[in-house]
């Protein structure tokens, strides 16, 4: 039996991937579980998805949609109404613009249908929850009325950052958001805001975008053990380029 591995936002950074890999060792058996944001930041994104794309080939993988994964999709596909393009090019798609000068339409092709077939969220058989933002409604993933916060909320992190810890988890007083899953994975805010390079636990949510995209590392973590390895920090790995930052 493999390891059950999650891999946290990426944001173009190939180098990394390949470092976590060979850190954690990761075999075929394992499952890896990736929880969004695999583009915009360093200049690998197409490179990324053709590693992942083949990865789905030796691999039992968990493609979760970030994001920046939906606006890569919109543009490759030609939605720019759904893109505000200069807030976008400030963060990380001026690169992955870049990055696709030189890409095949065939290729564009294979990633579009990629990054269709990514999922909202995923839920295991031991009640985990793996989504790339979090969720809103207070019943949960299936009441969600606006599917765009899977990738795009904060207010998961934020309430469980700010969450009294004294209080119990049977007082009428607790978030009932954290009382539905057994665990919630989560990217999307890093946690470098608050000063961290490693995975942050609060109530019961765990925060793998270790910032990855500006001057973190990349993380991938085995989530039985809570063990984790990470890359370098990307702004070193990519030192002639700005990234997120």
């Amino acid at each position: 039996m493999g390891r059950v591995l999650v891999v946290g936002d990426v944001h173009g950074g190939l180098r990394a991937v390949h470092q976590i890999f060979e850190r954690a060792k990761v075999t075929k058996e394992d499952t890896l579980i990736f929880l969004g944001d695999y583009v915009d930041g360093w200049s690998e994104s197409p490179q990324v998805l053709d590693f992942l794309m083949h990865l789905n080939t030796t691999n039992n993988c968990v493609f979760i949609r970030g994001n920046h994964d939906e606006l890569l999709l919109d543009w490759l596909t030609g939605n720019k109404e759904e893109i505000d393009e200069p807030m976008w090019f400030k963060h990380g798609g001026e690169a992955t613009i870049l990055a696709y000068a030189n890409i095949t339409d065939e290729k564009k092709q294979k990633h579009i249908e990629f990054l269709k077939n990514l999922k909202d969220y995923y839920l295991d058989e031991q009640n985990r929850l793996f989504i790339h933002a979090g969720f809103t409604n207070m019943n949960g993933i299936r009441y969600e009325y606006f599917p765009k916060l899977f990738y795009w909320d904060r207010t998961l992190w934020e309430a469980a950052l700010s969450l009294d810890e004294t209080i119990s988890k049977d007082s009428p007083y607790y978030p009932r958001r954290f009382t539905l899953y057994n665990e919630i994975y989560i990217g999307h805010t890093p946690v470098t805001r608050i000063g961290e390079t490693t995975p942050v636990q609060k109530a019961c949510v765990w925060n793998l975008d270790t910032g990855a995209a500006f001057t973190g590392p990349l993380t991938i973590m085995d989530i039985d053990t809570k063990v984790f390895w990470q890359s370098e920090p990307l702004n070193h790995l990519y030192f002639n380029e700005k990234g997120r930052n």
